[in-house]
């Protein structure tokens, strides 16, 4: 298939995403296309690579997942066929507890947890467009990560369904998650020089 954003004037599905070439990443954000190539930074894979590993050793005993991108979490509005969803995202980094939302294709609905690092071609999308799909979609907790001012913002959905007043942490915190009392990420760690 040609490239997406050749062709802005329709909303495109899961189904079209399947057919865009594996050499480009790509995020599908309500029908519209984004590119996400070129790879992340240095910096953006060690904090990535850094997270995994403290989710896996906190996470290794219990049915809850970790995934790093690429990793497609398709959020279907009400209950479409997966060939017809208009937003498949991939976040830096996602946890999932209900082993019934996986598939061989990434999740089906929103993840528990899903951590996204900025860069200056995301932050928009990451703390504006993101925001409000992982709010929609029930994500329990959604983490910001800002690698320069070595800072994670952390939003959790409350009982009428929303992100709350967020949790800020800095470079010397640790943080303790509900998702699961094991998991305890050490931001000193994260935020170490590279």
């Amino acid at each position: 298939m040609s490239r997406p954003e050749q062709n802005l004037d329709r909303k495109f599905t899961y189904k079209d995403y399947l057919t865009w070439s594996e050499e480009e990443q790509w995020e599908l954000i309500n029908g519209i296309p984004y590119n996400m190539t070129p790879a992340p930074s240095t910096q953006h894979q060690k904090i990535v690579t850094t997270l995994i590993a403290q989710f896996y050793n906190a996470l290794k005993d219990s049915p809850s997942q970790v995934f790093g991108a690429p990793f497609d979490v398709r959020l279907p509005e009400q209950e479409k066929k997966s060939d017809d969803i208009f937003t498949v995202v991939q976040p830096d980094l996602a946890i999932i507890c209900d082993r019934n939302k996986l598939d061989n294709h990434g999740c089906v609905g929103g993840p528990d947890l899903v951590i996204e690092v900025t860069s200056p071609s995301t932050l928009r999308k990451d703390i504006k467009d993101k925001f409000y799909l992982y709010e929609k979609a029930g994500v329990n907790q959604y983490w910001i990560i800002y690698p320069e001012q070595k800072t994670v913002v952390v939003f959790k959905l409350d009982k009428e369904g929303k992100f709350g007043r967020p949790d800020i942490y800095c470079e010397t915190d640790l943080i303790q998650s509900e998702i699961s009392r094991s998991i305890r990420i050490d931001l000193s760690e994260v935020f170490k020089e590279y």
